[in-house]
């Protein structure tokens, strides 16, 4: 295993059903000022609101609320959160929701006290924090980022057409999450689904990268065995106690760091998944779906000796009389039939790209080059067009 690192994860993790019971004990380490951050009002809904705010009463706290952060979280919405926590001078952001809600409560915690633009200062420049921050908490609803337990924070910025994700250090990351498998059982199955290659995306994006025997590339072959097999339990029994916990904890650890150390990493498909995601709006791990395949088609002859791997190791591929090439194509054409099989989105064209954005979309890619292949624009336009 090649590369020297620092490993280190402050997050507390509450995981299984009737974990919100430690709720209570964790509010007692942070003053009495308390911002609670959520969505469109689906938890109103399945009665985690009424949880939630229950304990925060019994533990005598004061609550701002922060309703309607929208599934892409926006700059605009980010400028509100920090007035919000700023003039309420707020002890904690307690983040209740999927990972926009996290993202998006990490963002605030790092910005309310920014003397400059934090979009510029954070997002353009990418610098760090050099102010206060927030502490956040949070109660995870719904399963696919990862953001529950690291220091990501994506923000979209409509007026520019960029989509821009900040991976901040260890200051930022929640200081506790809770996460009850049962509270994602009520998600629908669109979003259910678009978690599920939001995770499977997040460990290929770390996988294929590097060529030495590295020990994250084996973990990470066990992560996405267990998440093709739980997820297809899921898709057909979204109350299936097992099936979701395995999933929910999958995820954290797709992208807590841990796998990642000792690797480069690629996410070129997160970069152009966010370029279609601030053209389209479209939900994130769809659009990461719709992109995946024809970029990994792309690179596979650079990195073919991993795509052979993959294909044996992830998806039980015979070797049998096939070449090395025809052994990572299938691999390849399994997870597509997976893909499909779980039902996501296939084409960038199913979530409202047009021919004439592929230009625009192109130029709102970031080019990394952590990868088996560092991309030209035109082949993002070639990945783009094959994707429509």
């Amino acid at each position: 295993m090649l590369g020297n690192f620092v490993y280190s994860n402050p997050t507390r993790l509450c995981f299984g059903e009737g974990s919100l019971d430690r709720l209570k004990g964790e509010l007692e380490n942070y003053g009495g000022r308390v911002m609670l951050v959520y969505g469109g009002g689906s938890i109103k809904k399945n009665g985690i609101y009424d949880k939630v705010t229950a304990i925060l009463k019994d533990c005598g706290k004061t609550v701002f609320e922060d309703a309607g952060v929208m599934p892409n979280p926006t700059v605009e919405k980010l400028y509100e959160g920090c007035r919000i926590a700023r003039e309420n001078e707020v002890d904690l952001i307690l983040a209740v929701g999927g990972g926009s809600v996290c993202d998006y409560s990490k963002a605030v915690s790092v910005s309310a006290y920014c003397e400059e633009d934090p979009w510029d200062k954070y997002y353009l420049r990418m610098e760090e924090p050099d102010n206060k921050i927030i502490p956040v908490g949070c109660v995870l609803t719904m399963v696919g980022t990862g953001s529950e337990m690291n220091g990501g924070s994506v923000i979209t910025n409509h007026e520019t057409k960029l989509k821009i994700g900040h991976v901040f250090g260890d200051n930022v990351f929640p200081k506790f999450s809770i996460l009850d498998p049962t509270f994602t059982y009520t998600l629908p199955k669109y979003q259910m689904t678009a978690g599920f290659f939001d995770i499977m995306n997040h460990i290929t994006e770390q996988y294929f990268s590097d060529t030495d025997d590295s020990t994250s590339d084996y973990v990470m072959e066990g992560l996405m065995r267990s998440l093709i097999h739980s997820s297809r339990i899921a898709v057909k029994e979204p109350e299936n106690y097992e099936a979701r916990s395995n999933i929910m904890w999958t995820a954290t650890w797709a992208l807590n760091t841990f796998v990642a150390m000792g690797k480069t990493t690629d996410w070129m498909v997160h970069m152009i998944g966010h370029a279609v995601g601030a053209y389209t709006n479209a939900t994130h791990g769809m659009a990461l779906a719709a992109v995946a395949l024809p970029y990994y088609r792309k690179i596979c002859p650079y990195g073919l000796e991993k795509f052979k791997r993959f294909a044996v190791n992830v998806w039980d591929v015979r070797p049998e009389g096939r070449t090395d090439e025809e052994i990572a194509a299938a691999g390849l054409s399994a997870m597509e039939d997976w893909m499909k099989e779980i039902g996501l989105v296939m084409k960038i064209s199913e979530l409202g790209a047009t021919e004439d954005m592929i230009e625009g979309i192109a130029d709102a890619t970031f080019i990394n080059s952590g990868g088996y292949k560092e991309l030209t624009r035109d082949e993002v336009i070639d990945i783009l067009k094959e994707s429509m």
